[in-house]
């Protein structure tokens, strides 16, 4: 019986990894929860789980809730969060919370030796350069949990050489607005960009699959996790979300993984360790399936150029990037901008900027903060 700690419970991902705990309760216990504000799934959680330690993010005056007379440790402050993670009795810590909040619970994790489960891809993009030597040298395991990694993680099983690597290949659904020009995209609403064609998710991340941002994040994620350079990895637009990686040899073999859009899948793989966990799943009918690839949609090369220059120079570079990305979403979704503007604001922010090596949390933290400062002005001379 393993322990979890679950990070971002009560979000989708979240959810996804509740579905895989159910089915596998007599292998997994759920000892510890985090959150931020949704007290009220928080509450349901632990009626159904018991989990001994419960954190919370949000800033509460009033704790009238029932949860906080739950039969459990409630936790709220960052040293409370990292006694939880780095607690003897944990085994695995699973990342599924969003953006850069969840940078700080990545670095305890791994600082612990903790066996991690990350599908916080932004905590790797700002914070690869501290964190995969700190995870080399605690001896951490990291797997992947988003579907792309976690498929070429897979991937890999079949041959880890990495010299024996021509290319790799990442898909992406291309999200709702793949056919429209550069033109078009600065018509279009929040709510069109929150209908994503295959999955359902959070909106900072379906935001970012819109602008295509999430296929630039999850290359320098892979750039960094599997220390594959980035002039070998390719990005391919594939709408029915079926292939979620490929790696090519240099015989010329490919190895592709398929599966539907399911996250309970990569889940379920990245907690089985010790052999595949049975879950319920949609079986592919391969009779009636139809798989296309597209190319990157025109207009947004310019995204994609930065990326590949984040994955060459590393440093600081993926902390601007990141920050910059998070402040042009969110000023979409508070309607300060135009969807397109989303890419303007991350261009401009990441040219104000020069590369510099980063040493410590403290300095990821400030640059952060001032790539943000930095988004900000540029938001304010777009309106």
């Amino acid at each position: 019986m393993k322990n979890i700690v679950l990070l971002g419970a009560t979000g989708s991902i979240g959810q996804s990894t509740l579905n895989v705990l159910r089915q596998n309760s007599d292998s997994f216990n759920l000892l510890g929860i985090a959150f931020n504000n949704n007290f009220d799934i928080a509450l349901d959680i632990a009626n159904e789980f018991k989990p001994d330690f419960i954190f919370y993010s949000a800033n509460v005056t009033n704790k009238d809730h029932p949860l906080f007379s739950f039969d459990a440790e409630i936790l709220s402050r960052s040293a409370n969060l990292r006694e939880m993670i780095q607690h003897p009795k944990v085994d695995v810590v699973i990342s599924a919370v969003s953006g850069f909040a969840g940078l700080e619970a990545s670095y305890f994790a791994i600082d612990a030796g903790k066996i991690i489960l990350v599908a916080n891809k932004e905590s790797i993009v700002s914070a690869g350069d501290l964190l995969i030597p700190l995870a080399d040298k605690k001896n951490t395991t990291i797997v992947p949990i988003d579907s792309e990694h976690n498929a070429i993680h897979q991937c890999l099983l079949v041959d880890n050489d990495l010299t024996k690597i021509l290319k790799l290949l990442i898909t992406a659904s291309g999200g709702p607005f793949k056919e429209l020009s550069m033109e078009e995209l600065k018509h279009v609403s929040i709510q069109d960009a929150l209908k994503h064609p295959t999955w359902v998710m959070g909106p900072k991340i379906t935001i970012d699959s819109a602008t295509l941002v999430n296929k630039c994040l999850e290359l320098i994620e892979a750039n960094y996790l599997f220390d594959i350079p980035e002039s070998k990895i390719d990005i391919a637009v594939h709408p029915q979300s079926i292939v979620h990686s490929m790696i090519t040899f240099i015989d010329g073999s490919t190895i592709a993984h398929l599966s539907n859009p399911k996250m309970e899948v990569p889940i379920a793989n990245a907690l089985g360790l010790e052999g595949r966990l049975p879950i319920q799943f949609d079986e592919l009918d391969f009779s009636s399936l139809e798989l296309t690839f597209e190319p990157i949609p025109e207009g947004r090369e310019s995204i994609f150029q930065i990326a590949r220059e984040v994955c060459r120079n590393r440093g600081n570079l993926g902390t601007i990037f990141n920050a910059a990305n998070e402040i042009a979403v969110q000023a979409f979704i508070d309607q300060r901008i135009n969807f397109v503007d989303i890419y303007e604001v991350v261009i401009r922010t990441f040219s104000h900027f020069s590369c510099s090596n980063i040493e410590s949390l403290e300095e990821i933290f400030e640059y952060d903060k001032q790539a943000r400062i930095q988004a900000e002005k540029v938001i304010k001379s777009i309106n």
